[in-house]
């Protein structure tokens, strides 16, 4: 079969189209033939191994799936690697049906994207009624996600950071309050005046570096930070406690991967987001439907923020 196998790490030059064996489903797996793969930024890291989950070689990158299972079912899977191909196996808890009226890339930008911001404002966050909240890469795949449900479960001001007025206008017609530049330099100032000059409750953080030391600095009393990604690459400054005591603020991590040891708690929230699709309120952005041949150019493009909302690869192409 056709995959995208990479022998060396390193950027995007690295992912090549192969011919390789077809994978076997082992006890307690799927086999599936697989329609589109998912591309995250945490693929980005992957294939340079810089990952929080260490890599080997070769490796096919590719956590994600939608397909057709043996059996006929129509699933999306987290498949844990090897999604950039023609089949892939999966953990068979880790396939969920996939309801009538959700295309492959919206299934795609919720198996993960979408249950991260689920998470990140229920689970992580606690997101009350009326709390400002800011977002980070608002036209990205968890960011277009995580405004809309912001705004569904009743934030009282959301605001979103954007790297081109482009994203930045996406955004607001996503449901943003207020959409800002997120260019590190004076990034905190312009957060505190898109709230009205105070702080704000709630923080989704994924960019790193001065992204976060900023983020955390406008933090309001008694708010919460999330970070669940470092798309900088760059780490942000150490947090003494005495910073957290004062303003009672709280900062915590999110890796989607903690969740596997319950498939429940990515089960509930996806067909909960499934049933906002189907009725119409809520949109998953699709920004890219990538031949498989041009897994590269997709990750250079998701590497320069040239994309918007999910990218999907497609291996029949």
């Amino acid at each position: 079969m056709r995959a995208i196998e990479i022998t060396e790490f390193g950027g995007p030059e690295v992912l090549k189209v192969s011919d390789v064996a077809d994978p076997v489903a082992g006890d307690g797996q799927v086999l599936i033939t697989v329609e589109r793969a998912g591309i995250n930024y945490a693929d980005t890291h992957q294939v340079e191994n810089s990952y929080l989950q260490k890599a080997k070689l070769p490796m096919i990158p590719g956590g994600e799936v939608v397909g057709r299972t043996e059996d006929g079912r129509r699933v999306v899977a987290l498949a844990g690697g090897g999604g950039y191909a023609e089949k892939a196996v999966a953990p068979a808890a880790l396939a969920f049906d996939v309801p009538e009226g959700v295309s492959a890339a919206d299934a795609l930008a919720l198996i993960v994207q979408g249950t991260t911001a689920w998470h990140l404002l229920k689970t992580m966050t606690h997101l009350v009624p009326g709390e400002s909240v800011l977002v980070h890469a608002g036209a990205g795949g968890v960011g277009s996600l995580a405004i809309q449900l912001a705004k569904l479960w009743g934030a009282g001001r959301v605001i979103a950071t954007a790297s081109s007025e482009e994203k930045r206008k996406q955004t607001l017609e996503l449901g943003a309050d207020v959409a800002i530049d997120s260019a590190p330099e004076g990034l905190k100032d312009r957060i505190l005046e898109a709230n009205g000059g105070k702080g704000v409750d709630i923080v989704l953080e994924m960019v790193g570096g001065s992204t976060f030391d900023d983020s955390f600095d406008a933090l309001a009393p008694f708010g919460r930070l999330v970070t669940f990604g470092a798309a900088s690459r760059e780490a942000a400054q150490p947090i003494a406690s005495q910073r957290l005591m004062k303003g009672s603020k709280s900062v915590s991590g999110f890796w989607l991967m903690d969740l596997l040891r319950n498939p429940v708690t990515l089960s509930d929230p996806l067909n909960e987001l499934f049933g906002l699709i189907v009725d119409g309120t809520l949109h998953a952005i699709v920004g890219g439907d990538y031949p498989l041949a041009e897994a590269a150019q997709a990750h250079e493009d998701m590497r320069a923020r040239r994309t918007v909302g999910k990218l999907v690869l497609d291996p029949t192409r």
